[in-house]
Formats: C-alpha cells, sequence, structure tokens
C-alpha cells in the first residue's frame, strides 16, 4: 500500500509493501519498520517534522491507536522524539547506536576584503520588499509562464530608461538580453563566437570569464596592457572575432581605456566586422571626476554592452543585462535555448520597479558616498608602508603592488589571520608575455565589510603588512 500523508505543507511518502522484515506481524510492525527505513536512508532528516498520528492514520487507512504506537516505539528506540503540544520529530538518522553526524562547513572567514563583493547589510530591504510587493500586485498573468528570451519588458523598459541616462548608452528595450550576470552574459557570447576563432582579452582581467570560455572550448588569446589601458593596437596582429574589456575601469589596475584607444578598438570592429565586449562593471561607483561613459554608444552595431547589479546591490541576484547589436540579436536568444530559463520573472519585475521608482539611483548615491569615505580612510592607512596603489577613482577595489616576491607571503599571513584576500597573479593571462609587466600585488575589496567590521578588517590587513617587513 503506497500513499502520501500530509501534515500541513509537509508531505510524507511511505510504501508499507517494501517494509518487510524478518518476524513482522501487522500493520504497526510494518509502518514502524518503513519509518526507520525512512530515517536510516536520509529521506527523513534529523528534525524533520511527522504528521500527526491522526492525519497519517487516515492517508495510511491505518486505526489512529496504530500510527500512535508506531511513533511511540520508535521514540523509546530513539529514533524519533515527542513532546506535547510540539508533535513528533526525527531525533537520530541512526538509531540508538549511531551518534548525529556534525555538518561540515568550510570555516567562516574573520574578514572579508575579497574583490567585487557589496555590503550586502545595506541591501535596501525595505526598499526592494516594496518593489515586490507593487510589481507583483500588477504582474500580469503571463509573467509566471516561460516568456520572452530577452526577459520582462518591463525591465527591459526600465533598464533601457536608466542604461540612457546613467551610462550614456544608445538603446531601446528590443536591444536588452536579461541575463544571470555578466559571467553568464559572456558564456552566451562565447557560445555565439564559438566557432570563429579565440576571442581577445586583457593580459590582466578576471580570470572567472577565462575559465567560463574555456568550459565551452573557446580559446583567449591576450592583448597588452598599460598605464592607458589595454594595447588595443595588438588587436591586428590576432585573428579573432571580438574583443573583452573593461574600458571605463579596468579590471583590475583601476585606468580608463585612455580616449584615443577607444576612438581606436572601434574603428578596428567596423574595419575587421569584429566586435567589442564593454564590460561596465563598476560604472555607478566614480569618485573624484563626472562618470566615464559605456564605449557602447562610439559604435553601437559593434558594441556589446555589459552590466549586472552584482556590484550594487548583491552578487546572490544574479541579475545582469547586456545591450545587444540588431545584428547579434536573434544568435544571443538561440544561444540561450530561445527562451528565458536563468532569471526569474519575478526577480525581473521587481528590479523593473525597484529602477522606476527611484530606489535604485537613491541606493547607489548612498552607497558612493559610504564607499568613498571607506577608501579614504584605507588609503590614508596605508600610507605608511611601501605598497603602491591603484584604482583610487571607482569600483569597490584597490590594487597594492608589493615588493618583489611578497605576494604569497602577504596571502599566506593573511590567510592565517583569517582574511579573505585575492592575488593580483591569478588576474595575469597564462599566455601574457613578458612584454607585459607582472608585479607582485594584492586586489583589496573595500566594500564588503558591514560598516561595524570595517575598521576592525584594515586593522588586521595593516597587521599582515607589517609582519610581512612592508612598513616605511
Amino acid at each position: 500500500m503506497a500513499s502520501w500523508a500530509n501534515s500541513g505543507s509537509r508531505d510524507l511518502h511511505l510504501d508499507l509493501r517494501k517494509a518487510v522484515t524478518p518476524g513482522a506481524r501487522g500493520s504497526r510492525d510494518l509502518l514502524i519498520t518503513a519509518l526507520r527505513d525512512a530515517v536510516r536512508s536520509g529521506r527523513l532528516a534529523p528534525g524533520s517534522m511527522l504528521p500527526p498520528s491522526r492525519t497519517l492514520a487516515a492517508d495510511l487507512g491505518l486505526a489512529r491507536n496504530t500510527v500512535a504506537e508506531a511513533y511511540a516505539e520508535l521514540v523509546n528506540e530513539g529514533w524519533l522524539a515527542s513532546r506535547q503540544g510540539a508533535g513528533t520529530w526525527v531525533l537520530n538518522a541512526g538509531g540508538p547506536q549511531a551518534a548525529p553526524r556534525p555538518r561540515s562547513a568550510p570555516p567562516t572567514p574573520v574578514h572579508n576584503l575579497m574583490p567585487g563583493s557589496p555590503d550586502v547589510s545595506e541591501f535596501p530591504r525595505n526598499e526592494w520588499l516594496a518593489s515586490t510587493r507593487r510589481a507583483l500586485a500588477k504582474a500580469p498573468t503571463e509573467a509566471l509562464r516561460m516568456g520572452d528570451p530577452r526577459g520582462r519588458p518591463e525591465l527591459c523598459d526600465a533598464l533601457a530608461e536608466y542604461l540612457t541616462r546613467a551610462r550614456g548608452v544608445r538603446t531601446s528595450a528590443d536591444s536588452i538580453v536579461v541575463c544571470a550576470g555578466v559571467r553568464h552574459a559572456v558564456e552566451l557570447l562565447g557560445r555565439v563566437f564559438r566557432e570563429k576563432g579565440p576571442i581577445a582579452v586583457e593580459a590582466y582581467g578576471l580570470f572567472i570569464f577565462r575559465e567560463a570560455l574555456a568550459a565551452l572550448d573557446v580559446s583567449t588569446v591576450p592583448i597588452g596592457v598599460d598605464e592607458r589601458g589595454a594595447v588595443v593596437s595588438e588587436l591586428d596582429g590576432v585573428e579573432t572575432p571580438a574583443v573583452l574589456l573593461t574600458p571605463a575601469h579596468h579590471s583590475p589596475f583601476g585606468m580608463p581605456l585612455h580616449p584615443s584607444r577607444r576612438t581606436e578598438v572601434v574603428e578596428w570592429a567596423k574595419r575587421t566586422g569584429g566586435y567589442v565586449f564593454d564590460d561596465d562593471y563598476d560604472g555607478e561607483f566614480r569618485y573624484d571626476r563626472q562618470p566615464i561613459g559605456a564605449l557602447q554608444p562610439l559604435c553601437p552595431d559593434r558594441v556589446v554592452y555589459m552590466g549586472s547589479a552584482s556590484k550594487s546591490l548583491s552578487q546572490a541576484l544574479r541579475l545582469g543585462w547586456m545591450v545587444v547589436p540588431d545584428n547579434l540579436i536573434d544568435a544571443v536568444m538561440a544561444a540561450g535555448g530561445g527562451q528565458q530559463y536563468y532569471v526569474d520573472s519575478l526577480s525581473q519585475l521587481t528590479m523593473a520597479d525597484f529602477i522606476a521608482s527611484g530606489s535604485y539611483d537613491k541606493h547607489i548615491r548612498r552607497m558612493r558616498m559610504r564607499y568613498r569615505s571607506r577608501r579614504d580612510t584605507l588609503v590614508e592607512a596605508l600610507s605608511r608602508f611601501e605598497v603602491g596603489i591603484s584604482g583610487l577613482s571607482a569600483g569597490v577595489n584597490l590594487v597594492l603592488t608589493l615588493p618583489d616576491d611578497t605576494e604569497h607571503a602577504v596571502l599566506r599571513r593573511a590567510g592565517e589571520a583569517g582574511i579573505l584576500l585575492q592575488g593580483l597573479s591569478i588576474m595575469r593571462h597564462p599566455l601574457a608575455g613578458p612584454e607585459v609587466a607582472s608585479p607582485d600585488g594584492i586586489i583589496v575589496g573595500f566594500a564588503a565589510p558591514a560598516d561595524h567590521a570595517f575598521a576592525r578588517a584594515v586593522d588586521a590587513l595593516l597587521g599582515v603588512l607589517e609582519a610581512t617587513g612592508l612598513a616605511r
């Protein structure tokens, strides 16, 4: 007899036909064996609540006393626990002879200074919740079905207005494709260009993009980086259909792509029929001058603009967007499977309202001021050390260049002190030539700690630098 028993919103599947053990007699013993097997196999984990005896009896077609006696027996054996008014729950997955196995988890770092992470303790929960409520209240029924592979039209409309106003992008809602972050955007573009040759990337750049492309059997070829950003003239010596750049704020060194090189890379794209992937990963956070606009407006037909909410709100949202030239839209949607599988409609509707209501702009302004103050505090604290500092004008990270052969020592001591940091060397393309400088360094994310933890994180970092002998 197979049945589903329901306790409130909880379902419990028991197949009494399989509960056969030597000496089993009657429904009570069959039920005890079935419950014991469910606990032992892990289908009922420690802490799982069981249905009331009346409910389980009704669903299994048994007498209530039969179920109550089975529960009582398993309580006596140490499998279950029960308390008046609290119900019955699983106590021990191994019975009376086995101790519960502790849940293993990686150690939690004391200080998070990883790059690319915003202060999620400042996530605008109330405003986001208000946007969710408004979005759900007015959401059309079709929003709960699989819709346009480009994304919900409400979000595409809101993004078109925002990106035009805040980042100078030339677009309409029809050119926007919603994706699950910039890495996902890179994966989609990698599928589109997979058969057309290696994709050019900056010799120093975010390694997860190289890994994402490699997983698709798309190779990458590096071009140089200097104080003016990517050395785009090197593209003339490379057979490539596209180049991935961070023109507004180089990742990781922080310089903008020089205006002459912005013009040069656009001319390269027009001349060769190539494309430029414009990763505007932190364009909202510029502190000391007017924001540098996106590259895309210089040539919307040859530039794919990419952005996300990962630095501005939370990486956990997995919410990003592309502005795609008209001649690539169909190929990008086909690469995504022809449906919007990746970002749920409710998150898209919420983000659309969050932008349209002005809450997104308000949050950006507030966090820009907060991050600028943190940056200034960190720079002042680092002034007594023999380190170079770059990436000051924008973003949520600083690059500290270190004396030769000290990067490993700093990272080791940081790990011992419970500090999450990223080394500079991991950002270097493995095929980058000797003409590309390879300094030792670390990338310090000053946005990730909550306000109350920031000062302690900075002190811990200073202690590591001092222990490495880098004080002036």
